[in-house]
């Protein structure tokens, strides 16, 4: 079995670096797509080289990350890459649910599928990087100018796993479903009439529940006026917009393990292709335009007035990007994030 597992991770070390020098500029993610394969087994190729396969309590090892000082946080999911820079603090967590409340790094971590750690030393870079049961980066951690690398190379000693030969069992990735079109069977006035009572923006996930909503449905079945849908460009014009005037901004991306938040001012926007990108010294974000299939504006209730949120659905009726003024629980939003989001949207029924 052993003999079988490192002929088949030769050979696609071997498939691996021929269409890295054919495609010097496909990220790894793609590459995967391409290869039929998936991103944790490419990495993989490059055990005993400039890879370390990592072991052990993955919780532990994040609560040791902070040793590591400044460093660059990534997640993303197919249609938008976060970046934020800064330092792991206040890491606790619950089961296998954890938390990271810096003042720059700002996770919820669901551990329960994170599979495959590895360490990565790459062009002069080097990172943590944690993939799920089916192969999927979960989330990632680099080193910057500021990091300290005797921390990291200690870290990576501690957790290095015995076995570096050890085999990858990666899980078939279920089918991707078409959404549900139809118009279920809901009691819609009561619907709106909890969605108006919310009290708190967290709630509304439960209220979906309660009703067997998809996020796509419930917008639709939304109060007058709490949600409206937008015309995708309309993000440039947000973006731009909060850059001009400087209000400060949360920004939420997720995928199944992880949601990364940035919250502050924006300042460099510009498009490359189908990106959209924020290019600041300590956050970036790259955003596919083209994958948003759906683009609202959102109004929801809560004990300090409504909370308006900007919410980005693809094709898979999945919402992957959500942006909200900043704002603490218990604080109203602020007013200059209510009246940028007016002014800058273009409605769709416009």
């Amino acid at each position: 079995m052993k003999t079988t597992l490192a002929n088949t991770r030769t050979d696609l070390k071997e498939i691996w670096t021929e269409f890295k020098i054919q495609n010097p500029k496909r990220r790894i993610r793609d590459a995967a797509k391409e290869l039929n394969t998936t991103e944790a087994e490419l990495v993989a190729t490059g055990i005993g080289d400039n890879v370390t396969l990592l072991d052990g309590d993955f919780r532990e090892l994040l609560k040791e990350i902070e040793s590591l000082g400044h460093v660059m946080a990534l997640t993303r999911n197919d249609h938008v890459v976060h970046e934020r820079k800064g330092i792991y603090e206040n890491v606790s967590f619950n089961n296998h649910v954890g938390l990271v409340l810096g003042p720059d790094i700002d996770l919820r971590l669901f551990l329960g599928d994170w599979k495959f750690g590895f360490a990565v030393h790459e062009n002069d870079r080097h990172s943590l990087q944690f993939f799920n049961s089916k192969g999927e980066a979960a989330h990632k951690i680099y080193l910057t100018e500021k990091s300290n690398k005797e921390a990291y190379k200690a870290l990576v000693a501690k957790y290095a796993a015995t076995d570096q030969d050890a085999a990858l069992w990666i899980a078939a990735k279920e089918e991707t479903k078409a959404p549900d079109e139809t118009t279920p069977d809901v009691d819609i006035p009561a619907f709106q009439a909890e969605w108006l009572a919310l009290k708190d923006t967290h709630d509304f996930f439960g209220l979906l529940r309660k009703y067997k909503l998809s996020r796509k449905q419930a917008l639709r079945f939304a109060p007058d006026g709490y949600a409206y849908q937008i015309k995708p460009e309309s993000m440039q014009s947000v973006f731009e917009g909060a850059s001009k005037i400087q209000v400060p901004i949360m920004v939420f991306v997720s995928n199944p393990n992880c949601i990364q938040i940035h919250t502050g001012p924006i300042n460099k926007i510009f498009v490359m292709g189908p990106w959209l990108n924020i290019m600041d010294p300590e956050f970036n974000l790259h955003l596919r335009q083209d994958a948003i299939d759906e683009a609202w504006v959102v109004k929801k209730p809560s004990e300090a007035g409504i909370v308006t949120s900007i919410e980005l659905i693809d094709k898979e009726g999945t919402m992957f990007n959500q942006f909200f003024g900043k704002r603490k629980p218990g604080i109203p939003e602020l007013p200059e994030w209510t009246k940028l989001v007016e002014d800058t949207v273009v409605r769709l029924d416009s």
